[in-house]
């Protein structure tokens, strides 16, 4: 009887260990998923720190490269009026000093050429006909061009951008082209596409440094190269 009982006894004692140890167990697993969540918030709060910082310097760099462009771009403004003031001070310099025709100097955007007029006209009337009638060709076709309600342009797209392009079908143009030939035509059709490029409001004749040279709009460094070569040219005046 003793041993049954003593048997039971342990076994109870056994029983109890068991108990305590899984309580224990249990309490430790408790812990430990509770230093895994408070290690894990600490990491997840430091790359959010981290994170944090890092998009607070981008922030400044960003502001740092703003700032630089609008001073570069306010710089490259001031640069570009300076180079404006500068070539219309040679374009009233040239105009005062040159005369004829040189390589580098005046040309008058959206301006006829009156020999061309006057020498298709040679071809249809006598010498002296030829010159009145290709001087009023010219003045009336002049006029024409300056005409700001005269519009004969077509809009197109091109690269998702609008654009104006001459519209050949235009009455004038073409009755133009049909009785005088395609020499004053085309003279006319550049003329009426500088001054749409020069000045499309206005309509009016714009003066523009020229490489008379190489049919194109002089740069600046040719102009004032050119002016320096003419100014080395010049003799001294010798005193008496």
């Amino acid at each position: 009887m003793q041993c049954g009982c003593k048997a039971e006894e342990d076994l109870q004692r056994m029983l109890d260990e068991r108990e305590r140890l899984n309580s224990e167990l249990e309490e430790s697993k408790r812990k430990i998923d509770s230093w895994n969540r408070d290690l894990n918030k600490r990491e997840v709060m430091k790359e959010i720190k981290d994170l944090k910082d890092v998009l607070v310097h981008a922030i400044e760099d960003l502001d740092d490269v703003e700032l630089l462009n609008q001073s570069l771009i306010v710089k490259e403004r001031q640069s570009n009026n300076d180079l404006q003031e500068a070539r219309k001070e040679l374009i009233q310099g040239f105009n005062h000093v040159l005369n004829g025709r040189t390589n580098i100097g005046i040309k008058r955007m959206g301006e006829l050429d009156l020999k061309v007029f006057v020498n298709v006209c040679k071809t249809k009337f006598s010498l002296e006909e030829a010159h009145t009638m290709g001087f009023e060709l010219c003045s009336l076709w002049q006029e024409n061009l300056e005409n700001s309600s005269w519009h004969p342009f077509n809009v197109i797209l091109t690269d998702d951008k609008y654009e104006e392009i001459i519209n050949e079908d235009d009455d004038k143009l073409r009755e133009l082209r049909e009785e005088w030939g395609d020499e004053i035509y085309m003279a006319v059709i550049t003329a009426l596409k500088e001054l749409h490029e020069y000045n499309p409001s206005g309509r009016s004749t714009v003066s523009e440094l020229w490489n008379f040279k190489e049919m194109r709009k002089a740069t600046l460094k040719e102009a004032i190269t050119y002016t320096v070569e003419q100014i080395k040219q010049l003799k001294p005046v010798s005193s008496v």
